[in-house]
């Protein structure tokens, strides 16, 4: 059997599914598509969302050809070396995309929802953004996360609890320079400012600009990791920036990070916080 009849043997069946159970292949391959989206997003500004585009490509060509070219009485030992290789092959994916079924178990354990109302969302907003501009405007380094689906209990954990109101007062006094706390993260949940002096995890070498600083680089290695909303001021230059499911806007402006904040924390689609606040800065993404 040539290669083009093993080919129009394969779309005839295709299509002979169609016709006989139209309802369980339209929800196959929405159950499909579902599992598929959900990978890639979960995936997306990770170290393992190339990989995993290469393997599904590299997966689906080969599973392909070997349909095409092989049958029941050609190509067996193909066959059989393909076959097996799947099994070994599942057990290479579960190895090398171990950190992020990791950040998956974290994020199913820690799930929590944003439940602050408009009124008190906006005041938090406000008071974030008048810390942000008073330190941009001085130069005092500063790193603040905004929590919201993903719970942030484990490294809460390891910072000082202070478990107060959100002020601009309270802010600008925990980064002043020289503070014991100036030098870490603040972690803000809902109304409340939980713990100060919280070390974030640091983006590896080879994902990030070489230009970042250790604040630009825990805030980006943290958005690789949760959904948090992490703003970081630098105390170089007072740049503001903007860390966001792996991305991060540098060189904000305090309008642009208003935008961006009512976005991320509001009732629209939380992964286009950071799109949008791209689309109304010239900023420089990492």
């Amino acid at each position: 059997m040539s290669t083009f009849e093993r080919l129009h043997l394969l779309l005839i069946r295709l299509v002979g599914y169609f016709q006989h159970e139209p309802l369980v292949v339209l929800f196959e391959l929405a159950l499909f598509w579902a599992i598929t989206y959900i990978v890639f997003r979960f995936l997306r500004g990770t170290r393992g969302a190339r990989a995993i585009k290469g393997a599904v490509l590299m997966l689906i060509v080969t599973t392909l050809a070997i349909k095409i070219l092989g049958s029941d009485t050609s190509f067996e030992r193909l066959n059989f070396l393909y076959n097996n290789f799947l099994g070994y092959a599942s057990l290479a994916m579960v190895i090398v995309f171990q950190p992020e079924l990791r950040r998956a178990f974290v994020r199913i354990g820690e799930a929590r929802f944003f439940r602050s109302t408009g009124l008190r969302r906006a005041r938090i907003i406000e008071q974030v953004i008048d810390s942000v501009t008073y330190m941009s405007k001085n130069k005092i380094g500063a790193l603040i996360v905004l929590e919201r689906d993903v719970g942030l209990g484990g490294i809460v954990a390891a910072g000082t609890r202070i478990d107060a109101v959100v002020s601009s007062e309270l802010l600008n006094t925990l980064f002043w320079p020289g503070s014991a706390l100036h030098d870490m993260a603040v972690v803000v949940r809902g109304e409340r400012i939980v713990a100060a002096g919280v070390q974030l995890p640091l983006a590896e070498a080879e994902q990030y600009s070489s230009e970042l600083g250790s604040r630009h680089r825990a805030a980006y290695g943290l958005s690789l990791e949760c959904d948090a909303l992490v703003v970081v001021v630098s105390e170089e230059t007072g740049t503001i920036s903007l860390a966001e499911r792996g991305r991060l806007v540098r060189n904000l402006s305090t309008d642009g990070l208003r935008t961006a904040l009512v976005r991320g924390l509001g009732e629209i689609k939380k992964s286009d916080s950071v799109d949008e606040a791209v689309d109304s800065e010239p900023g420089q993404v990492a």
